[in-house]
């Protein structure tokens, strides 16, 4: 079996986090920000704890605050995934190293320390925060042990190129960890759909020809654009988490471009990261959906481990 580094790993989500999730989308079903969410993510979720969105709507208005969330809770309990029987999961993918963050640095560590050789932490900062998410980046590098961190336009509503995102990205080219951009559109109404577009990566790598970039999530739909920002730039590698890998090979799906490319003169930067919460999908089905793709042999190897090796300078 071929070895895998997963540079979006999700690790199975506690009570707490999926009662949190259902909370927010059953309680806040008009935000701006939320709706499409709920309506995409919503009812695969609902339906893991045994009920339609509807029903859970239902119960939330029939059932006092307290009472619904023990509902909720009880049925998570019954679903949540041990970090063993995950790490059986991870065996069978063939995945020997994972990349997280759960918005948490802390939490990042912890979880970390877990399984220490098999996860890596991204750091995760606000660069509303300015010198203080800088501190934090430093922090959590030095002190903490990560290898990478997350600048993600989709959460902050800033594009990769705002200057607010800029001294993350020096303190990054110090540390010398590459940076994971949100590059992909979104589905929140409060954000424009193009604050993740790849064009805005290009002024980021004129501007810091010396720090490796990971535009996440593949660029979809502007994957024309991704692919010339990644020729215009060496420092660009591409992931493609958060999409169904089967899709790539899919004759109309816009990805022609990327598995062209990919297999040929990018084929030094494309990165594995899967995403299987946002996909719904266990781990072993992403991977052997990737495995599938219409790769050569040694392009598949690189996509799947040895790029992410080189990327993170892992021995």
């Amino acid at each position: 079996m071929s070895q895998v580094i997963d540079l979006r790993l999700d690790v199975p989500e506690t009570v707490d986090d999926i009662v949190g999730t259902m909370k927010f989308f059953i309680l806040n079903k008009e935000a701006g920000g939320v709706a499409n969410y709920r309506r995409i993510f919503g009812p695969r979720r609902a339906a893991n704890l045994g009920f339609t969105l509807e029903e859970m709507e239902r119960l939330s208005e029939e059932l006092a605050p307290d009472e619904f969330e023990a509902l909720v809770r009880e049925r998570a309990e019954k679903v949540v995934v041990p970090l063993s029987e995950f790490a059986k999961q991870l065996d069978e993918a063939g995945i020997v190293r994972g990349m997280l963050d759960l918005h948490d640095n802390d939490k990042t560590a912890e979880m970390v320390s877990q399984l220490p050789d098999r996860l890596m932490g991204r750091a995760f900062v606000n660069p509303f925060e300015g010198m203080r998410a800088v501190k934090e980046l430093e922090r959590s590098v030095r002190e903490l042990g990560f290898k990478a961190v997350y600048a993600s336009p989709y959460r902050w509503g800033i594009r990769a190129s705002d200057q607010r995102f800029y001294p993350i990205y020096a303190k990054a080219v110090e540390l010398d960890i590459p940076v994971f951009v949100y590059t992909s559109m979104n589905y929140r109404k409060d954000f424009p759909m193009d604050v993740g577009r790849p064009l805005y990566l290009d002024k980021v790598a004129m501007d810091f020809p010396e720090m490796k970039i990971v535009a996440s999530c593949g660029g979809w739909p502007w994957v024309p654009e991704m692919i010339g920002l990644a020729r215009r730039h060496n420092n660009v590698y591409i992931d493609t988490s958060s999409h169904r890998p089967k899709h790539l090979a899919t004759p109309g799906s816009g990805w022609e471009m990327l598995l062209q490319f990919g297999n040929t003169l990018l084929q030094d930067r494309i990165v594995f990261a899967s995403g299987s919460t946002d996909l719904g999908m266990p781990i072993n089905e992403i991977v052997m959906e990737t495995k599938a793709l219409p790769l050569k042999k040694e392009v598949m190897e690189k996509w799947l481990y040895q790029n992410a090796v080189e990327l993170l300078g892992l021995k």
